[in-house]
C-alpha cells in the first residue's frame, strides 16, 4: 500500500492493524522469554545457595530442584525444536 492509501484508511483501519502490530510484539516476546535458559538457572543456584545455608530441608530441594529440572529441559527441547 502506498502512503496516500495508509493515510486515507487510517482512521478506519488504524486500530485493527495497531491490534495486530500488538500481538505480534506480545507473541514474540512470549515466546523469547519462554525460550530463556537464564531464569531457570538462576533459581536453580538460589536454591542450591538455600540449601547450602540450611534453609532447606533435603526433600523440600529435591522436590524444588526436580520440577526446575523438568522445566529447564522443557525449555532446551523448545529450543531443540525451532
Amino acid at each position: 500500500m502506498g502512503l496516500l492509501t495508509n493515510m486515507l484508511t487510517l482512521p478506519v483501519m488504524g486500530a485493527p492493524r495497531l491490534v495486530s502490530w500488538l500481538a505480534r510484539t506480545i507473541a514474540q516476546e512470549a515466546q523469547r522469554t519462554a525460550m530463556d535458559e537464564g531464569p531457570v538457572r538462576d533459581q536453580l543456584l538460589k536454591l542450591q545457595e538455600l540449601y547450602d545455608a540450611g534453609v532447606l530441608a533435603e526433600e523440600e530441594y529435591d522436590r524444588q530442584e526436580g520440577a526446575l529440572l523438568e522445566h529447564l529441559n522443557a525449555v532446551r527441547e523448545l529450543r531443540r525444536a525451532q
